[in-house]
Order: C-alpha cells, then structure tokens, then sequence
C-alpha cells in the first residue's frame, strides 16, 4: 500500500536525530552527530532536510509557566449552536487569537471542543471566559474543570 505524500520516509539515522532533538533542541550539530553516529554534515544534512520537509516544525524555548506567573489551568468544554463547516472554521480562526488558550482540540464527544486555557489565577480566567471564551462564534455552552496539578505535559 502507497504512503500518502505528505509523509515522509524516516531511516533509524533520523528518527535517533528527531529523538534527540525532541530532547534537547539546543544541542550542537557536532553532539547530535556523535549522539547519532554519524558525522557532523550528513547529520546536518539530515536536519535541514527533516526541517524542509515540514516534518520538524520549529524550535522553540519552553518556559516555566510558574516562574512567569501563570501556573492555573483550566481545561474548557465548549459546545457550539451550529456545527456546520463554516461555523467550525470562523470559531478556529477566533479561538487562534486568544492568548491564553494553550490548545485547542474538537472533540468527537457531547460537546465539540476542548481548550487548554493558561492564567495567571481563577480570577483571570473568569474573565478570559466571561469575555473572550463565551464570546467566541457559535458558542453555546462551556464547561470548566480546573486542574490541581500537572503530573505531565508534553511541553516538558
């Protein structure tokens, strides 16, 4: 069976670099490619072909959300009143402009959506949902649950 062509073929070579790099975005080519086993242009060779494929998608730097002051999360159920593709489409474009949503998942559940939304304390967040959230394209309902503590999460 033919992949689709927006996957890309992966050898043992890119998924260590990609392993790695998920790690460690920071390590030098001459690390990675003693890491990799392989040396430093054909390992860099290796990147740039991975970053130009569209396969990794950025480097960024992950921050304490504590150290900067926003440590409460809420997780959101938002159910909307239409549910037709331009409807889905005009709330995606709208909830992409609100800072404080860390993600945004549709659900296939009795509700459509579920935000991952980033404050400093519950105060903030009533407003970021009396404000922004609830007025948000189609929004019917929302549902919140507040998380007590983070065991793991995938930006660490």
């Amino acid at each position: 069976m033919k992949k689709p062509s927006s996957t890309v073929e992966l050898d043992e070579f890119d998924r260590k670099i990609l392993a790695i790099l998920g790690r460690d975005g920071r390590i030098t080519f001459t690390e990675l490619a003693l890491q990799v086993g392989l040396s430093k242009t054909p390992c860099q060779q290796r990147v740039k072909r991975l970053v130009d494929s569209g396969l990794i998608v950025g480097f960024r730097a992950i921050v304490d959300p504590a150290k900067v002051g926003l440590d409460h999360v809420a997780f959101t159920e938002v159910k909307l009143s239409d549910t037709r593709e331009a409807a889905l489409k005009e709330f995606n474009n709208a909830v992409r402009r609100i800072p404080e949503v860390e993600e945004c998942h549709m659900i296939a559940s009795s509700f459509d959506y579920l935000l991952k939304v980033r404050t400093p304390d519950i105060r903030r967040y009533r407003i970021v949902l009396g404000e922004k959230i609830s007025s948000l394209p189609h929004v019917a309902s929302s549902s919140t649950f507040v998380a007590m503590e983070t065991i793991l999460e995938s930006a660490r």
